[in-house]
Formats: structure tokens, sequence, C-alpha cells
């Protein structure tokens, strides 16, 4: 049991009770996030910044930076988001046809496809030049004996890429109501638990496992929320 432990949690014997302690909050917070999501609760959002915002600065910490530009991103989207989700449920609770317990859900649209595939390309091209980049940024942002190349990359960047254009194909279309984020974030999630294992952060790879979970039960959850909606509504 012992030594199951230090597989496990052995890492982080190194690491300071302050992150620790934060990364333990966002995660607690992330996992909320993800819970009122599913229930299309607006406080997604506002519960969602605190996980967000711990993270960009623990990634930044650790020099993740695939990672901290993901989340950094999480943390603008969010407020996109809660401007967006706002706006529907005020005109939802406007509509006594309308179910008031959350926002309406959509399914992506022909228009919704050219963006999510700019966000992929981008995100990842972005994500490679930083990773690219990794030798001059560890050497204090200097190129004097930095050695730069794409035979650098390790498997972990080539990951990094895919799930960061994941996550924010994800973010964007839970921005916009779409249930197909659902299955995007249970590809991305799943991918995230052995990489976050891999890279030692024990703590957030186990919460991948419950996102991946959670992204399961909130996809069933709004699919039945978009049949509920298109049923007809009697005065």
């Amino acid at each position: 049991m012992a030594g199951l432990f230090d597989w496990l949690f052995g890492q982080y014997a190194t690491y300071s009770p302050l992150f620790i302690g934060l990364e333990l909050i966002a995660v607690v917070f992330g996992v909320a996030s993800v819970l009122l999501a599913r229930k299309t609760n607006i406080l997604v959002f506002p519960v969602g910044l605190v996980s967000t915002g711990l993270f960009v600065y623990l990634l930044w910490e650790w020099q993740l930076f695939g990672d901290m530009l993901i989340n950094a991103y999480y943390t603008a989207m969010s407020l996109y988001g809660w401007y967006n989700w706002s706006k529907n449920k005020h005109a939802a609770d406007t509509d006594k046809h309308t179910d008031t317990s959350g926002v309406t859900v959509e399914r992506i649209q022909a228009r919704d496809i050219s963006i999510m595939l700019t966000l992929a390309v981008a995100s990842a091209a972005f994500v490679a030049l930083v990773y690219y980049l990794r030798p001059v940024i560890n050497n204090g942002f200097s190129f004097d004996g930095a050695v730069l190349g794409l035979h650098l990359f390790t498997w972990v960047d080539y990951t990094d890429m895919l799930t960061t254009a994941l996550f924010l194909i994800a973010m964007y279309l839970m921005a916009l109501r779409k249930i197909e984020n659902w299955l995007v974030w249970i590809v991305a999630d799943a991918i995230s638990v052995p990489l976050y294992f891999y890279k030692g952060y024990t703590f957030t790879s186990l919460q991948y496992v419950i996102f991946t979970l959670i992204a399961i039960w909130a996809y069933y959850e709004w699919k039945r929320r978009i049949q509920l909606q298109a049923e007809p509504a009697y005065a």
C-alpha cells in the first residue's frame, strides 16, 4: 500500500505546501464548475474562474506553458460564456413556455465548423511555437546558447498540442451552449488522465478522471434537456 501511495503521490514530497494547497483548491472548484455546467447553471463560470485562475499561476510556475495557455483561454471564454448564458437565461425567463431552471441548449450548426477548425489549427500552431521556443523561455528569454529544433519535441508536446485544440473547441462550444461540447470534453479529458499523471500531477490527473465521468453524465443530461425543449408548449 505504501508503495502504491508513493507511486501516486511521491512527486509531492518536493512540493511546497502552498502549491499543493492551491492545486487541491483548483481541483475542487474545477469539479464543482463541471457539475454546475451539467445542470446548465450559470454559476459554472464564476466558480470555474477560480479554478482556471489558480491553474494559470500554477502552470506558469511549473513551466507547462501549453497547459497554462489553455487555462488563460478558459478564463477569457468563461467571461464570454457568463455573458452569453446570462443573456440567454434572461430571454428564457421572459418566455413562460421555456424551462427556466437553466439556459436553452442547442446543437452545432454548419457555420460553427469553420470556427472550430480555425481554433484547432491556430491553437495547435501557437502551442507548437511556444514549445519550439521553450529553450529560449527556460533560458530567461535569451537566445544565447539556446538550441532550437523540432527534434526536441516529445510525445508529450504533441499530445499537448492535440489536447489544447480539443479543449479550446470544447470551451467555445460550451460558451455557445452547444451540446456537442461534452463529446469533445470526453475525448480531451480522457487523454489528459494519463498525460497529467505522466507529468507528475496526480491530483490534476484524478480531476480529469472525474471530469470524464461527469462529461458523459452531462451529455445525457443536456440531451434530455434538448428533448424537453422540443416538446410542444401549451399555454
